[in-house]
């Protein structure tokens, strides 16, 4: 899943100064969190071990990670790091795993563990966990999960997120209408929010622009996209509940058209002009919801829940590890460590990028418990489950669910034929894939 780049707010750049000074002793006031240092941190010369820290984001992102970066620095002496943009990042990684060159620390997007750790490209860290005393009760499971292979612990958590439903605030009252708990509420509520004009569709009461939801909603019907022996899970009764679903929002209800978002032309946002009543999105957009004020009153709430009393939601984010060909692993961890297994500067982290931190401590905080916004994204993340393991998955979904399920939208399949040739073409792509390379 990928995550958009947040936009960085005058608060957090004021936050960074008053919260660099205590960055350091909050680590010792932590468990003695941060205090494992010895003095190998510092090189035979004498000077700060150099730490390359890659990463894929520019612009925004890069600034925020900035930002992070220099606190570290400002926070000890043994240790410097120093970030490096890199795009094509996997392919540089890959080639300097084999040929040396290999950063100090990654960025890394948490679904590709179980695609590289068997390549044994990526360093464990369960040793440094238990010797530091770092808790992985302070993490949300289903992210640790996706780090890890077999046994063994790969990265700590840096952002998590899930879907929930955005709605507007102003559509919904006008047409007395209160946010949806079930599938059978959020079908009514999108009927009765839709306007047409003729054969125009003027304003679409719900989204269905992402196919790629189907695994959130195939949860809420009671199902997984995956059997345990690592075969296509979809072509049956759950499956049909889905489809089913969608077929009375787009073809009986009409809440929505195939390519309404799109249609609207460039730069085009159909919630943030009142042209879509509701969505499923994450908590990247809350920065850009919010700047437009009173202009777009919106609300959240966690993805109502299917036919059976299921819920369901896709956890996503990224995560810092530690490349096997790293040859400064224990001053990596240090860095890691302070940055994502300490309450403190976890927080200067989401107040910076405005990402909901993978170090759960952190969301104790006020900026997290007064923020209305923000707690609907804390309840689905309870239940939110991740990707599947399977290293052929994102091939199976992107390859032959995704392309059946656009036909069917489309009309050009019918729901028996759309779940047959996705089991028949995910079963080929899971077996062909199920082994690394």
């Amino acid at each position: 899943m990928k995550m958009k780049k947040w936009l960085m707010t005058l608060t957090a750049m004021m936050l960074v100064t008053s919260l660099i000074a205590g960055c350091a002793g909050n680590n010792a006031g932590e468990k003695n969190k941060g205090n494992s240092m010895t003095e190998e941190g510092t090189s035979k010369s004498g000077k700060p071990v150099e730490l390359t820290f890659w990463g894929d984001w520019g612009g925004e992102g890069q600034a925020q990670f900035e930002t992070m970066v220099d606190a570290f620095n400002k926070s000890q002496t043994k240790i410097r790091v120093k970030y490096v943009l890199q795009q094509d990042m996997i392919t540089k990684f890959l080639t300097a795993a084999t040929s040396g060159g290999s950063p100090d620390v990654l960025f890394w997007d948490r679904w590709r563990t179980s695609l590289y750790a068997p390549k044994n490209v990526l360093h464990p860290i369960d040793e440094y966990m238990e010797r530091d005393g770092i808790m992985r009760d302070d993490y949300y499971e289903e992210s640790l999960k996706e780090l890890s292979l077999g046994d063994k612990l790969y990265g700590l958590p840096l952002t998590v997120d899930a879907r929930a439903l955005f709605y507007n605030k102003k559509l919904l009252a006008e047409a007395g209408i209160e946010p949806p708990k079930t599938w059978d509420e959020l079908a009514d509520a999108a009927a009765k929010l839709t306007k047409w004009n003729g054969s125009k569709l003027e304003v679409a009461g719900f989204s269905l622009g992402d196919v790629g939801l189907f695994n959130m909603y195939l949860q809420q019907a009671g199902g997984q996209m995956i059997t345990e022996d690592g075969k296509t899970n979809f072509n049956n009764e759950q499956g049909k509940q889905v489809l089913n679903y969608w077929d009375r929002l787009l073809n009986q209800d009409k809440v929505y058209k195939v390519g309404f978002e799109q249609g609207l032309g460039e730069g085009q946002d159909a919630f943030v002009t009142g042209k879509l009543a509701m969505q499923f999105t994450g908590p990247w957009m809350l920065s850009t919801y919010k700047k437009y004020g009173k202009d777009l009153e919106f609300g959240i709430v966690p993805p109502p829940a299917g036919p059976n009393g299921d819920k369901g939601s896709v956890m996503g984010g990224f995560g810092l590890v530690i490349p096997e060909g790293a040859k400064h692993k224990e001053e990596s961890w240090e860095f890691i460590k302070w940055w994502l297994a300490n309450k403190d500067n976890a927080l200067l982290w989401a107040k910076t990028s405005l990402n909901i931190p993978g170090y759960k401590p952190a969301l104790e905080d006020p900026f997290f418990k007064d923020d209305p916004l923000w707690q609907p994204f804390m309840e689905t993340l309870d239940f939110a489950k991740v990707r599947p393991k399977h290293p052929g998955y994102s091939v199976m979904e992107g390859d032959a669910l995704t392309p059946n399920l656009q036909l069917f939208q489309q009309n050009k399949q019918s729901i028996d034929d759309t779940l047959k040739k996705a089991q028949e073409q995910g079963d080929k792509l899971l077996k062909d894939n199920s082994e690394v390379k």
